[in-house]
């Protein structure tokens, strides 16, 4: 058992060297998700509007605002970029005109899927290097955590979004 003060707490709360573990982990994931990205002519922000629709299928800016908890004019910026590039259209909602829809392109799936295949292989990679038991503990432990997220940020335009 550790003496190291950082390491315990009497109350069972959560101690600073468990705060420092998760805010290392959180840099790692993501460098991932960043590295899942190098060599595109793209930026994270974009890449994560295109998840967005991915996982969403066609939807209005103001949706994808929500979804990505960001403010509408950051999703024009966003989208006047991969629409310029070919990787979404825009369009219209047919029961108001003035709603602007946008849709991926089969460019923008055929990037996503290659993104995430690279990014889930380099995970692999990763995951591959632990041992059976501490591979499985973690998997539980993300779960959990995913699961209290998920909760708290439910109703939150911040919550957790897709990276």
């Amino acid at each position: 058992m550790s003496t190291d003060p950082q390491d315990t707490t009497a109350d069972g709360s959560t101690t600073m060297a468990e705060l420092l573990a998760f805010e290392v982990a959180t840099r790692d994931l993501v460098g991932v998700a960043l590295r899942s990205v190098e060599g595109l002519e793209m930026s994270l922000p974009q890449f994560r509007l295109l998840l967005a629709l991915q996982e969403h299928g066609r939807s209005t800016s103001t949706q994808c605002a929500q979804a990505l908890g960001v403010v509408g004019s950051t999703v024009t910026r966003l989208a006047d970029r991969l629409n310029a590039s070919g990787h979404l259209s825009r369009g219209t909602d047919p029961s108001n005109r003035s709603i602007v829809t946008l849709e991926l392109t089969t460019k923008g799936r055929t990037l996503v899927t290659e993104v995430v295949t690279r990014r889930r292989a380099e995970l692999a990679r990763i995951l591959d290097r632990l041992d059976p038991d501490e591979r499985a503990a973690t998997t539980a432990g993300l779960h959990s955590l995913h699961r209290q997220l998920g909760g708290e940020y439910a109703d939150d335009p911040y919550r957790p979004v897709p990276l």
